[in-house]
C-alpha cells in the first residue's frame, strides 16, 4: 500500500549582504506521491539545488547536447528553453535563487560561464560542496538546512571579498540589472544603455558575460517569468490578452509565441500540464513570500527548478 503523501515547503529569505546575492531560499519535500515530470523554466536566477534525500534528476537539459543526469548538489545558469526534471514520488531539498552579478564573488566565474548548462556544484566549488551536501542532508529541519547554507554562501562571500572578487561589477551593469528586474522587463536596451553611459554594444558585451544573455534576451526572460507567475489567475478568468496586454506584449499571439519558445508549450498546455499532477513551483511559491521564513504543508505538488 502506497503511504499518504507527506509534503512541506519551507520559505527562507535572507537579510543582510546576501538579501540580494540570494534573495530566496526554498526547501521542498515530497513523499508518496505519483511519479511526475516537472518543467523548469527560465527565470532571471542562477538556480542553486542541494538535495537532501534522492539527487535531482535532469532527464532533459535546456541545452540538448548535454546529457542527462542525476544531481546530489547542481548550479545551474541562465536558460531560455526548459530543463525536464523527473522524479519517482520522492524529492527534498534547498533550492537557492543566486543573482547572476555575485556569480563571481560567490562561484568564482561569471555567469556567462554557466549559460544553458547545468552542472555539479562541486564541479565549481569543489569538497566544500560535497560537505555542504552532507551538512544539509544530516541537518533535522528546514531552519537548520537554510542556516547552514546562509553561513556557507556567506563564507564564500567572504572568501570573494579577500580575493579581490565583488559581489557588484559596477554600478552601471548593476544598475540596469536591477532596472530590468524592477520593470520585469519592460525597458527599451537603448535608454539602458544611455543610462550606463555605454553603447549598445558594450552592454550587451558586459551582460553576454557578466549575466550570461544578451540585454534584450534578459528582457525577454524577465518579463515571461513575471507573466507565468500570472496566468494561472488569467487563465481562470479568461483574461490571457488583459495579461498579456498588462505585462508589455504586442498581443496574446505575442505571449503565446514567448511560451512556446521558454515553456516549450502554449500557455494553457503548460499549465494543464502543471496542473494534471496538482503540481506547484518551487519558484513561483518562493516569488510571494515578502520577508522572513515560513513553512506549510502545501496542497500540490512541488518541485524543484523554475
Amino acid at each position: 500500500m502506497r503511504q499518504a503523501p507527506e509534503q512541506q515547503l519551507a520559505v527562507h529569505r535572507p537579510a543582510g549582504p546576501l538579501a540580494v546575492v540570494a534573495p530566496s531560499m526554498t526547501g521542498y519535500l515530497d513523499r508518496g506521491l505519483a511519479p511526475a515530470v516537472h518543467r523548469g523554466l527560465p527565470s532571471p536566477w542562477l538556480t542553486v539545488i542541494i538535495t537532501v534525500d534522492s539527487p535531482c534528476r535532469v532527464v532533459a537539459q535546456p541545452d540538448p547536447s548535454q546529457p542527462a543526469q542525476e544531481y546530489p548538489a547542481l548550479i545551474g545558469g541562465l536558460h531560455v528553453s526548459p530543463a525536464l526534471i523527473a522524479h519517482d514520488g520522492e524529492q527534498s531539498g534547498v533550492q537557492v535563487a543566486l543573482d547572476p552579478l555575485a556569480a563571481r564573488a560567490v562561484l568564482g566565474l561569471p555567469a556567462g560561464e554557466l549559460v544553458m548548462t547545468d552542472l555539479h556544484l562541486d564541479q565549481v566549488l569543489g569538497p566544500e560542496a560535497r560537505r555542504l551536501h552532507e551538512q544539509v542532508g544530516a541537518a533535522p529541519d528546514w531552519p537548520s538546512r537554510f542556516a547552514l547554507v546562509e553561513r556557507f554562501l556567506t563564507g564564500r562571500l567572504a572568501d570573494g571579498a579577500r580575493a579581490g572578487l565583488s559581489a557588484d561589477p559596477g554600478r552601471q551593469v548593476r544598475g540596469a540589472w536591477e532596472q530590468l528586474l524592477s520593470r520585469a522587463g519592460r525597458v527599451r536596451i537603448d535608454d539602458l544603455a544611455r543610462g550606463c553611459g555605454w553603447s549598445g554594444r558594450h552592454l550587451g558585451e558586459v551582460f553576454r558575460r557578466e549575466v550570461g544573455l544578451s540585454p534584450k534576451t534578459a528582457a525577454r526572460v524577465a518579463r515571461f517569468d513575471a507573466t507565468r507567475r500570472r496566468l494561472p489567475a488569467a487563465l481562470a478568468r479568461g483574461r490571457v490578452a488583459d495579461l498579456a496586454s498588462a505585462r508589455g506584449y504586442a498581443d496574446q499571439a505575442h505571449l503565446n509565441r514567448d511560451f512556446r519558445q521558454f515553456a516549450g508549450l502554449a500557455p494553457r498546455a503548460w499549465w494543464s500540464a502543471e496542473a494534471a499532477g496538482g503540481l506547484r513551483n518551487v519558484q513561483a511559491t518562493a516569488g510571494s513570500v515578502t520577508g522572513g521564513s515560513r513553512t506549510t504543508n502545501p496542497t500540490h505538488h512541488v518541485h524543484p527548478r523554475g
